[in-house]
């Protein structure tokens, strides 16, 4: 025996005299065909490869559009400094209204209930004139 066959164990001989004697129950046709495709394997196997830095070459045109995308989206989202969009501003107005009008406090305080009252009537009154 070879050195090769020398370091092999019971289960690697039985599986190599195994696999030699399904190659020899193939047709010769077959046998032909799987030994072209085995050496064209091997060719490609070891044909040069195409440089990887070749597969980056669209990376910097595909790195600025990325660039200019992400500033067109952050400028057009923007708010500009120093202004509040009108209806918070309205909001604002609104909420210190609330706030200066000692009546409305007044109300707010009062804690009888009669306000509620009030206000649900005059919603049920224009509800059914309308």
């Amino acid at each position: 025996m070879s050195p090769v066959h020398e370091s092999e164990t019971a289960f690697e001989r039985k599986a190599r005299t195994l696999l030699e004697e399904s190659v020899l129950r193939i047709d010769a046709r077959t046998r032909s065909r799987l030994n072209q495709a085995r050496h064209a394997a091997l060719e490609a196997a070891l044909a040069p490869r195409r440089a990887w830095w070749r597969s980056f070459t669209l990376m910097p045109a595909a790195g600025a559009a990325a660039a200019a995308l992400l500033v067109a989206v952050t400028l057009w989202h923007r708010q500009p400094a120093g202004e509040l969009p009108l209806d918070t501003q309205r909001a604002a107005v609104e909420d210190m209204d609330l706030l200066t009008d000692s009546e409305g406090l007044d109300l707010m305080e009062g804690g009888d209930g009669s306000f509620y009252e009030w206000a649900a009537a005059q919603t049920d009154n224009g509800a059914s004139e309308g």
